[in-house]
């Protein structure tokens, strides 16, 4: 997967499971995909929660000698694997966030972005409420503990109406668990249940084949699932059908993991397709298609059996190079690129080489697989993306880099082949790739291709917008004291 775009968070949680928690633990390791720089999990007996979280991976985390599994050892938990889409990476952003309100303890934990997270802090600040992080997560515990809100027949359903933007949430108070998701359905959250009984909820259903549970259904668009004592019991915030379905297409072409089932089909299957469908549109003589692994395998599979052109492993990644490793010059950025993915040059000496990707966001990273490919000896380089060109940023929960930095910003097919370096560049259609899907062509978010948001963005929003306040006084130091 390229460093040059970034997951969003992973979600899972479980009721009623004497090992809640070390199920958690093996679900976050299945969602690490979708997450590394921080880690979670709170647990409650009934009647008192309790919360660990740490910098970095699962395994960093929680590590086997530490014993922390152990201390919070309870029925019920929720645990969250990060990657920041608003706010830095720090402490103080990971999740779940345990907070203690009128009302009692609540644990919460979310994936997705927040459009509006900074007019509704702005407010709440001008009202003297001090926040802790820089995350827009935080600003959901202060809407849900606000008196007006706390007093409502359904605060959590009030609260999640002042909402807008992307969020799959689970709410973890003392005796049950709350699971919700924004009204379009832009991520996805998933329900399933144990051998024993108990049901879980996570981000994407490769967990749940992680702990022996059985899928049972997607939690709808604006819904709010109730896990508690008596089972499972459902409610909407909104009004089912009201807004069209948002979802992130993105999370079939990248993100998701092969063997999860995401908005009602399986990953590797629509990948598969995505490939099909680029030879359809952009065949080429060759000897061989290679993927960008991971996520670039399926796609290629699917190439190789649509074009009849042989598939091989061009490039090995390695799993032990940390995504997070950030080299400060070019020749060791290039290193980089050279440890994480090595070349097999037996395969590509002297042929004609298609290489088949997800995606191409800044297009460094790739130029720099591309380079490693001519050193090997290869005669031809064709390059095949299995979406088209993204040209506009995403403000629903990925961390694409600024429209200004993104490589399909104003160049034409013939300059981003000359950027690259290739002999042909090809990227799927939007009408290829919404062709792949099972649902109409109008349930998906194609923001990042179009620029046409399917939820209006009325005020600035970046990843460090929350920061701002932190940045003006160090900036107003910095001109008195330097």
């Amino acid at each position: 997967m390229s460093p040059e775009k970034k997951e969003n968070c992973g979600l899972f949680g479980i009721y009623g499971d004497a090992d809640a928690v070390q199920k958690t633990h093996f679900g976050l390791y299945s969602l690490q995909h979708r997450g590394q720089e921080s880690a979670g999990i709170a647990s409650s007996n009934g009647r008192f929660i309790q919360c660990y979280t740490g910098m970095g991976t699962v395994a960093r985390v929680f590590r086997k000698d530490s014993g922390l599994l152990e201390k919070l050892s309870n029925p019920m938990a929720i645990g969250h694997v990060r990657y920041s889409t608003t706010g830095s990476t720090k402490s103080a952003n990971s999740q779940p966030f345990l907070s203690e309100y009128s009302r009692g303890q609540v644990a919460i934990a979310h994936n997705g972005n927040l459009i509006n997270a900074s007019v509704l802090r702005d407010e709440y600040e001008a009202y003297g409420h001090i926040f802790k992080s820089t995350s827009d997560t935080e600003i959901i515990i202060h809407l849900l503990a606000k008196p007006s809100h706390a007093m409502r027949e359904d605060p959590i359903a009030h609260t999640l109406q002042h909402l807008q933007g992307a969020y799959c949430l689970l709410f973890l108070f003392p005796d049950r668990i709350e699971a919700a998701r924004d009204p379009h359905g832009i991520r996805p959250l998933s329900i399933g249940q144990t051998a024993s009984g108990a049901y879980v909820v996570a981000s994407e259903t490769c967990a749940f084949d992680t702990i022996g549970a059985k899928f049972i259904r997607d939690v709808e668009p604006g819904e709010i699932v109730r896990l508690d004592e008596r089972g499972l019991h459902s409610r909407f915030f909104s009004t089912p059908g009201e807004v069209t379905p948002a979802h992130c297409i993105f999370e079939h072409i990248y993100f998701a993991k092969q063997n999860s089932d995401v908005f009602g089909e399986n990953v590797h299957t629509f990948r598969k397709c995505l490939g099909r469908q680029i030879a359809r549109e952009h065949p080429v003589k060759a000897d061989v298609v290679i993927p960008v692994p991971d996520s670039g395998t399926s796609a290629a599979i699917g190439y190789a059996e649509e074009s009849g052109i042989p598939f091989d492993m061009g490039f090995v990644r390695s799993h032990y190079i940390g995504r997070t490793f950030i080299s400060p010059t070019q020749e060791l950025r290039d290193l980089q690129v050279k440890l994480k993915l090595a070349t097999v040059k037996e395969i590509v000496a002297g042929k004609r080489v298609v290489v088949v990707d997800d995606s191409i966001v800044r297009g460094t990273t790739t130029r720099g697989k591309i380079r490693s490919l001519r050193q090997a000896g290869a005669k031809q380089i064709h390059m095949r993306v299995s979406c088209p060109p993204i040209r506009h940023p995403c403000f629903y929960g990925v961390d694409f880099p600024t429209k200004e930095e993104l490589l399909a910003n104003n160049r034409d097919m013939e300059q981003i082949r000359d950027f690259l370096d290739v002999d042909s560049v090809g990227y799927c259609s939007l009408e290829g790739l919404l062709s792949c899907a099972s649902l109409p062509a109008d349930h998906y978010c194609t923001a990042c291709w179009t620029g046409q948001y399917k939820i209006p963005i009325n005020t600035v929003v970046n990843k460090f917008i929350m920061e701002r306040y932190q940045m003006t006084m160090f900036e107003g130091w910095i001109e008195e004291n330097v």
